[in-house]
């Protein structure tokens, strides 16, 4: 570049994309500091709080289009319940260089 800079790591969609980071960390403020107005007294009790909130909703009940708009928690429990439904497509990695 003329100017020095380089590009943006990423490209749309992957994960390096700056969206979907900051996508990421404005759930994570409002929905875990701002709305419960949580003052942490120290960075274990933050970190911890983190995990849960990850490990425990985050995770488990957010809506996933590739699993048909469910939640890993509800697909797992239809699929127990309706073994012989579809799996959801699972994507595979290509493979890239010289073989």
């Amino acid at each position: 570049m003329d100017a020095g800079i380089a590009p943006s790591t990423g490209s749309v969609g992957d994960s390096f994309d700056n969206a979907l980071a900051e996508n990421l960390w404005s759930t994570l403020k409002i929905e875990l500091i701002y709305w419960p107005a949580i003052a942490f007294a120290t960075r274990a009790e933050a970190e911890s709080a983190l995990f849960r909130y990850i490990d425990t909703w985050y995770n488990p009940r957010r809506i996933q289009a590739g699993l048909a708009g469910l939640s890993p928690d509800e697909y797992e429990r239809a699929y127990h319940v309706r073994p012989e439904l579809p799996e959801a497509d699972i994507i595979q990695p290509e493979l890239t260089g010289a073989m």
